[in-house]
């Protein structure tokens, strides 16, 4: 398990992110009693459209939008979170049904800079800011 992996429990949806990564091949995290199963971002077959985040630089850092086109936000299908990371330090932003799927960091934007959102159907889709 490396830093800033995301794991997804089959079972509840439960998710976390490793923050002090593991030296050994072995280890499996486990919830509900069944491994969890590691989130690699855009391997889902969805819209590109509404998953890619895009970062737009603002006065005081960058607002990351869900998609070119904006990402639903009901119930059933809507985006658990807009995460920054930057190196070695990492920035979150959760939200619920009927948020707009947007969140303002103050992180410069620059090299380095990944963006990632996960949908709660979908799964993670990361965005390298070049």
């Amino acid at each position: 398990m490396k830093n800033f992996e995301i794991y997804r429990c089959p079972e509840c949806g439960a998710q976390f992110e490793v923050v002090n990564g593991c030296k050994c091949d072995n280890c499996q995290p486990t919830c509900c009693g069944k491994a969890m199963k590691l989130q690699k971002a855009n391997e889902v077959d969805a819209a590109v459209e509404k998953h890619v985040p895009v970062v737009e630089i603002v006065n005081n850092g960058i607002l990351v939008k869900v998609g070119s086109v904006a990402h639903p936000m009901a119930e059933e299908h809507y985006i658990e979170w807009i995460e920054v990371i930057r190196g070695a330090r990492s920035e979150r932003c959760f939200l619920k049904p009927g948020d707009v799927p947007q969140a303002a960091f103050d992180i410069p934007f620059g090299p380095e800079l990944k963006v990632r959102i996960s949908c709660n159907i979908h799964g993670i889709w990361q965005n390298a800011a070049k």
